[in-house]
């Protein structure tokens, strides 16, 4: 995201009631490993990457870049919320909009931490970048992501085929 790139990167760290959203340090490799190799958490995602690879190839300081938040709950990290353009290979909806993506470690599940955590970050980037609307794309039989997407006001723009699956590409408005 242009705005995020010419600002200092992390922000300061964003709090809510019950969490932070941060930029990613050292102390959160391990958690980083788990949620990439989780098979829950990649159900919809095209599946798990390999643990013993996550472990070789992974940064000391992994996901650090403009736009990568990690979701900190009692100084542990739960989960990371992405921020970043939807490249151009995307839906022509899609294209060039802020892109709102989020992962969560299964223990965090069901908790209301994932609609906290990205509402905060819709809020920074309201403020950030006014005007934006964000797009939002999830596998219909995701369930659960597509209830978030109601309930932070995401509304449909198309429903497409990809990754052999369907798919929804919601929009919210900016504030």
């Amino acid at each position: 995201m242009e705005a995020l790139e010419l600002a200092a990167w992390p922000p300061e760290p964003i709090r809510t009631e019950r969490l932070a959203l941060r930029g990613s340090e050292a102390r959160d490799r391990a958690a980083f490993v788990d949620l990439l190799a989780s098979p829950e958490v990649h159900t919809y995602l095209g599946g798990p990457r390999q643990r013993d690879a996550l472990e070789r190839e992974l940064p000391a300081v992994p996901e650090r870049w403009p736009g990568s938040f990690v979701v900190e709950l009692d100084g542990a990290m739960i989960g990371q919320i992405l921020l970043r353009r939807a490249p151009a290979r995307q839906r022509p909806a899609a294209a060039g909009r802020a892109d709102l993506g989020y992962l969560f470690l299964p223990r965090a599940w069901g908790f209301g931490y994932a609609a906290e955590a990205c509402a905060a970050a819709l809020d920074w980037v309201a403020d950030t970048l006014p005007g934006e609307p964000v797009v939002l794309t999830t596998q219909t039989a995701n369930t659960g992501s597509m209830r978030l997407a109601a309930k932070l006001g995401f509304t449909e723009v198309e429903r497409f085929e990809a990754w052999g699956a369907e798919q929804w590409l919601g929009v919210r408005a900016p504030r």
